[in-house]
Order: structure tokens, then sequence, then C-alpha cells
């Protein structure tokens, strides 16, 4: 028997799954209209690749990225492309994102596939390559892309790989269900990953509270060298740390990952999708979702086509809007409300609770904190959350990340237990966004002053070749002087005549011309406004006065050249 090991802190809520896990997994039928966001993972969002009015297969590839910590996104079904438009998207902001909005065509019909009946064909690369291209995302946290996290993982060696079944949130039974229905393809997908990153262990996490998995996923790992481990329930043994902690006794570092200790982790369902991409070659486009809450008249669990409208499942589950109080995406402790009924399924959503006010009713108003000491006690990650809440509250950003704010992975065991009802968790949110938000604005202060900097230094740097160049060329153009100066000497035997250091005669002389015709013009004109217009004579007497003062200074300045001229002849002759 393998060792279980424990993590700090941890609570038990009610867990309400009995519900859900009435009957097995049903298909959900095609909805009207498919809203396919092309974002649904940590990392870049894809560009599309379709146009309005272009009739797409199931599976095809809709959008992509270049990026590497990004995943394609694919055609849930044949259709028509009717608009690639921003629309509400399942986040807590109630933000809009683009998406493609497909009209099925009733057919279902699959593009080409290209299956695999013998994986063992395949290199590492080749593995990696497949589950990238299949769009594949975690499917049981924020989904983080599971090619570039194997990627990652495989430039470390990794002594442990585990799988997490564990599936510790109220309400939600999709992991559950999928383990005790197809535990051969989990089986099957981990093993897949093992073969690329070769661990020397692989685990299934999972809790004693679901017999009915356990058992199934024993009987699946039967002559392999997969062990199923069982771990006592409690909330968040489905953390990704808490579970390492549990299984291996290791802690991840602080600003560390997994792989930093030798470990990565996965969940059942990403497991299962990997098996699929790569034996029947078909992308990520469906997934496995509880559907659960008093205002459901037939919770279960459903697999239902990426994209699909939440009002469309909740019409398929006896949705009663009057009983209603709260529709909320993810489980009570971590999920959010959801903004709309009109948001899309997409690649993390493993469950919609339609809680009635008996379920969810309305918090009370928050008090002041008693420093009970509660929410410290239950803190699975060891932190002060009342010290945080303070240093929030205050907007003492640097004492919180002091405090290791960015260690909180917002289980909200400590809100559960606040008799204060303070919304612990909603501050640490805001904090970490707004500290987010002002390194992004430092990062950007920074950028641009580098690029300030660096533009002066250019312009800094051109002035001075351009002062180079100019005392090259002024440089040439005097030695050329000089070596024509000496040449003349040489030839003539005589002192060469001093540079000319003013305009030459011709030059002069067309400026004593045009000097002389201005003062014809103006005498002329002059001469006219004493007969017809004498309010002008003033004027023009004194622009008369003028050019003839240019006129006398040309004619003196031509006079002078000539002289020197004569001169410089009668002492060369």
């Amino acid at each position: 028997m393998r060792e279980v090991f424990d993590f700090p802190g941890g609570i038990h809520p009610p867990e309400n799954k009995r519900r859900s896990l009435g009957e097995p997994i049903r298909q959900i039928p095609l909805p009207e209209q498919l809203i396919v966001p092309l974002h649904q993972h940590i990392g870049e969002p894809a560009e599309a690749h379709v146009k309005d009015g272009q009739h797409v297969l199931k599976g095809q590839v809709l959008a992509s990225s270049g990026e590497a910590l990004s995943v394609p996104v694919h055609a849930p079904t044949s259709g028509t492309v009717r608009a690639i438009a921003p629309h509400a998207v399942p986040h807590p902001s109630g933000l809009k994102d683009w998406c493609v909005i497909i009209e099925p065509d009733g057919k279902d019909q699959w593009q080409e596939l290209a299956p695999c009946a013998d994986p063992d064909t395949l290199t590492a690369r080749d593995l990696l390559r497949r589950i990238r291209n299949a769009g594949i995302a975690g499917l049981g946290g924020a989904g983080f892309p599971t090619g570039f996290k194997l990627q990652a993982s495989e430039k470390q060696k990794i002594q442990t790989l585990i799988l997490n079944g564990a599936e510790c949130e109220p309400y939600i039974t999709a992991d559950q269900s999928l383990m005790q229905e197809r535990p051969g393809e989990i089986v099957s997908g981990l093993e897949l990953i093992a073969r690329i990153l070769d661990p020397e262990e692989c685990l299934i996490g999972i809790e004693d509270n679901k017999p009915e998995a356990i058992a199934a996923l024993q009987e699946a790992v039967k002559d392999t060298r997969i062990e199923v481990v069982v771990v006592p329930t409690k909330y968040p043994s489905g953390g990704e740390k808490q579970l390492i902690r549990l299984l291996t006794g290791k802690e991840v570092p602080h600003n560390g990952i997994p792989a930093d200790i030798g470990v990565t982790c996965q969940n059942v369902g990403t497991a299962a999708a990997v098996y699929r991409a790569i034996v029947h070659g078909e992308p990520l486009i469906s997934r496995i979702t509880t559907l659960a809450g008093g205002a459901l008249t037939r919770e279960g669990n459903v697999e239902a086509l990426i994209g699909t409208p939440i009002r469309h499942l909740l019409a398929e589950a006896g949705y009663a809007p009057q009983r209603a109080a709260r529709l909320i995406m993810g489980g009570p402790m971590m999920g959010f409300n959801l903004p709309s009924k009109d948001v899309p399924l997409v690649k993390t959503s493993n469950c919609i609770i339609a809680g009635t006010e008996k379920e969810f009713p309305p918090p009370p108003p928050a008090q002041a904190c008693i420093r009970c000491g509660m929410c410290e006690q239950v803190c699975p990650m060891e932190l002060l959350p009342q010290q945080l809440y303070w240093f929030s509250r205050s907007r003492e950003y640097d004492k919180a990340e002091q405090f290791n704010l960015f260690d909180c992975i917002e289980c909200g065991a400590c809100a559960y237990v606040c008799p204060s009802s303070i919304p612990l968790v909603q501050y640490y949110q805001h904090t970490k966004g707004d500290i987010r938000r002002q390194r992004e604005e430092q990062e950007k202060s920074d950028r641009a002053r580098i690029r300030f900097e660096q533009r002066q230094a250019r312009l800094e740097r051109e002035k001075e070749e351009k002062e180079a160049r100019r005392r090259a060329r002024a440089e040439a153009a005097e030695r050329k002087r000089r070596e024509q100066e000496k040449a003349q000497q040489d030839a003539n035997g005589a002192v060469p005549a001093p540079a000319a250091s003013g305009p030459d005669l011709e030059t002069l002389t067309e400026r004593c011309d045009k000097a002389r015709e201005k003062v014809e013009s103006f005498r002329q004109r002059l001469s006219e406004a004493r007969e017809q217009t004498p309010e002008a004579v003033p004027k023009l007497e004194r622009a008369l006065e003028k050019n003839e003062q240019r006129l006398k200074a040309a004619e003196e300045a031509l006079a002078e050249a000539q002289e020197n001229q004569n001169q410089a002849q009668g002492e060369t002759q």
C-alpha cells in the first residue's frame, strides 16, 4: 500500500454530488447555432482562418496561432459560418471576445481524419505535434495548453506523472462519470503521455468518496505500471499542488512549477482527450459537463459540443427560471456567476449550476474581522489570510507580495469559514489584478524609456556620423585645392594666386545688371504714379531708394573684384 501524505488546512463542505450521478453520460442534440470563442485557454488567442458564409466540416480548423503558448480551435460540427464577431463569453468580467458563429447543417459531417491504429510507431515529437494540433488544453483547471506543458516537462527529468481524478469541489461530477464509464480511454491516454515524458512512475489520484470510479480504474490499470492511489476526501485535494503533496510528500517551491521537483500533473479528462486525438485523430470539440442545481429537473452529466449556448444546455436539463437564484459556471467554491445564458460552453466548462435561493442564499453583510484565525487554520497554502486581507484593503501591495499573495490558489476555504462573512477571495483577486496592472504599466514605461534612449543614441550617432562625413569632405576638398595650387606653382614657377573668397566677376556682373533693371523699373513706376496715383508715390520712392543703394553696393563689389583680378594678373606677369 502506497503511503498517502497530507496537506495543511482544508475543509469539508457538503458534496451534493449524488444527484448528478443518477444516470449515464447523455448526448446533447445540436443547437440552432454554435458560438466558438477564439480564446479558450491560458496563452495567446487564435486567429480566424475562415470567412463569413464559408461551409466548414466537423473537426476543421477555424483558427490557430503561431505562438507556442496557444492551441488551434476546431469546428464542433459541419455547417456554415454566419459571423466572426465579438460575443459574450464565460468570464467573471462579462466582457465580449471574438467568436466564430456557426449554423449547423444537421449532417454532422467529419472532415478527413488521421487516426493511428498503432501509436507505438509514433515518436514523442509526433505525439506532441498531434496533441497540439488537436487543440487540447487542460480540462480540469485554467486551460493550460497541454502540448506546451508536456514539452516544458520534457526538458526536465520527470520522476512522477500524476493524473488528477480527485474532483474535490461540490456538485461537480464530470470527471467522476468519465472515470466510471470510460476508464479505458483515460488509462490509454495516460500511457501515451508517459511515452512522451518517460516517468519513473504513473499515479492516478482519486478521492475515497468515488468507489465506483475507483473500482473501474483499478480494473483498467491491471497489467500496467499505473497505480491508482486513493486519498482522503478533503477540499481542495484536487488542487495541483495539494494532490502532488498528498501523493509524493513533495512541495512545489515558491514561484516554481511541479516540473522543478520532477512531477507533472494532468487531468483525467485531458488524458481521455489525448487518447481520442492520437488513436482516432479527433480534435477537442466536445467535453463532459455536469448540469446540477435545484432549478433543474434533470440533473446529470452531458457530453456537449464546444460552443453550445448555455441556454440550450439548461433547456435540455429542464431549467426552471422561476426557481433559479444563481447561475454558476464551475463549482460553488471557485466558480463564477454567468453574465448571461447566451454565453457558450468552452473547453474549461466542467459544470453549470442552476442553484435555488435555498442552496445559495444571499451572503450576509460583511462585518469587521475579529482575528479569530480560522482562515489561517484552513488555508491549504499555509498563508496568513487575515494579514493579506488587511494589506489588500489598505492597498499595501508590497507587503501583500512579501506575504506571498500570489501563492494563494483562490480556493475559497478562508471565506467559507469566516464568521464575519468577509469576501476574502475577492479582495485577493482584486489585489492581484492591481499588482499585475501596475507591473504591466511599469513594463510599458520601461520599454518606452528604453526606446527613447535608443532613439536618442541613434540620433546622436547619426549626427556624429554626418559631421564626420562633412569634415572628411572638407578635408578632401582642401587637400585637392592644395594639390592643384602646388601643381600650378610647379608648372608656372610662381607664387599661386590667393583663392577667391567671394563671387566671381560673372556673378557680380549679373547682380549689377539685375539691380539696374529693378532701379529702372521703379523709376518708371514712380513716374507713372506721380501722374495717376499720387498716394502710392511715398512707398515707391522708398523702394527706389533701397534698390539704388543695392545697385551702388553691387557696382562697388564688381569694381573691387575687377581691381583684384587685374592686380593678380599683373603680379603673375
